[in-house]
């Protein structure tokens, strides 16, 4: 049965061996981000779990890394933290 790791460190994830690998937001939060608003939150959320839904569907041999989709992006998100 195929399966999918959401992980913050994914050189880990690929020297243990995970089939399909998905970067993950953050180490305390890896399929959200505290900072950002509901809906942002939300979108990043989605394609982080969309992006596990095609690594699903595809056949791989390796591990393999599969990057969220960054084009849908929210701008808020894409703007650099001032902290």
């Amino acid at each position: 049965m195929p399966t999918v790791q959401v992980s913050t460190m994914t050189p880990v994830a690929v020297m243990v061996g995970a089939n399909r690998i998905v970067p993950a937001a953050g180490i305390i939060h890896p399929l959200g981000n505290a900072e950002l608003s509901p809906a942002d939150e939300k979108a990043l959320r989605r394609r982080i779990v969309e992006s596990a839904l095609k690594a699903l569907a595809t056949e791989v041999v390796a591990p393999t890394v599969f990057a969220p989709d960054e084009s849908r992006a929210s701008a808020r998100e894409s703007e650099p933290s001032r902290s």
